[in-house]
């Protein structure tokens, strides 16, 4: 779509599909109160994020070839059906062994959700503002990622039950199947290009694309390690209370809301690549900080400033990325879906470095993660 007209009637079904896509957020809740429920070691617990997220590794490139085919919308209607199903089981089914089926099928089905969404959204905006509503997107997202613990808690208190929060994320992602289904979008399709999975993986052979990818990888890892861990970190660590230690995670998130909000604003007039940079240079100062500090008032600042900080760079990577090779969007989509897999190992690094020596030490892994995001940023700037 390379027109300056905004169609709000295409637009607005697939934003709601970015809310969808937030659920997969609900990893942090999911773990915390799992773990309450059932008694779980920090090691065994962190298996939860992990059946989530392996499936980012093993399906986003197939994904990606496949939605070539059959279309964005019908893959992206498939990835919320499978999403509701992933919510809908441990609902009904409350055990370890269907959290963890519960927890596989909400990551497939966040797999196909993400591999498909972004692209869509590309192909229904205007052209020059495709890192504004990229970034745009991921404020949605935000929002549903900052209601998971506030609306556990509602549950728990008055109904004695915060698994209700399955029911209620899984009915809105049926809603959302039916919505998108019944709106007519007219896809980018690049005629005379073979997409497969060999030509997908070929691409890791240029050395931008490469680099890209990685970022996802360690931003990814990094969003879900310090959401994953932050409740853990902030009881152990400041002495915090768990219900309030859990809020930490929608501190968070509204960190990241608005600066998702917020970048949509400033992207529209800052160059991509020097924003990519320094708000990664601002992510490891913030970082840092919360682990040096002892005061739990501003812990919370700090969370909320890392909130901020890394809100944006998962939007940049992709939109630099596909604006610099836009004939090639399904292929890099699906490997940077793949690696999203990074919510599946660096969370768990986490965990077990702080089990071998205090979490403290495991949170240093996201530092340096934000530090090769930061060099990344550099190199675009360089490149630009």
């Amino acid at each position: 779509m390379n027109t300056q007209k905004i169609n709000l009637a295409k637009i607005a079904p697939v934003l709601m599909a970015c809310f969808v896509m937030s659920f997969v957020d609900l990893v942090g809740i999911i773990v915390d109160r799992v773990s309450s429920d059932m008694h779980l070691s920090a090691s065994v617990a962190q298996l939860i994020p992990s059946a989530i997220f392996l499936w980012f590794f093993l399906l986003s490139v197939p994904i990606g070839v496949l939605q070539a085919r059959i279309g964005k919308r019908n893959m992206l209607n498939i990835g919320m059906g499978i999403t509701a199903l992933g919510l809908l089981v441990p609902w009904v089914f409350y055990s370890f062994a269907m959290v963890m089926v519960g927890a596989a099928l909400l990551g497939i089905g966040n797999t196909i959700v993400q591999v498909s969404a972004n692209p869509l959204l590309v192909d229904v905006v205007p052209g020059n503002r495709r890192s504004s509503f990229l970034s745009f997107s991921q404020f949605i997202k935000a929002v549903g990622s900052m209601l998971g613990a506030p609306l556990a808690a509602l549950f728990a208190a008055q109904f004695g039950d915060w698994k209700i929060l399955f029911l209620v994320f899984g009915i809105v992602s049926i809603l959302s199947v039916v919505w998108l289904g019944n709106v007519r979008i007219e896809e980018t399709r690049t005629e005379g290009l073979k997409v497969s999975i060999g030509s997908a993986f070929k691409l890791l052979g240029n050395n931008f694309i490469l680099l890209m990818v990685l970022s996802i990888f360690l931003v990814v890892g990094v969003d879900v390690g310090f959401n994953s861990n932050s409740g853990q970190f902030l009881m152990k660590q400041f002495g915090i209370a768990q219900v309030a230690a859990e809020s930490g995670r929608s501190v968070y998130f509204l960190g990241r809301m608005l600066g998702t909000f917020a970048g949509a604003i400033m992207l529209t007039k800052i160059s991509s690549s020097r924003f990519f940079m320094w708000t990664s240079l601002l992510g490891i100062l913030f970082l840092l900080a919360i682990l040096l500090i002892k005061s739990s008032a501003l812990a919370w600042v700090l969370v909320f400033l890392i909130g901020l900080a890394v809100a944006n760079i998962w939007p940049l990577v992709f939109s630099i990325a596909v604006g610099k090779h836009p004939d090639r969007s399904n292929e890099i989509s699906g490997l940077m879906m793949m690696a999203i897999s990074g919510g599946a190992i660096i969370p768990f690094l986490v965990g077990w470095i702080g089990e071998v020596t205090n979490l403290s030490i495991g949170m240093l892994v996201l530092v340096a993660c934000m530090v090769y995001l930061a060099a990344v940023g550099a190199y675009c700037i360089k490149n630009e």
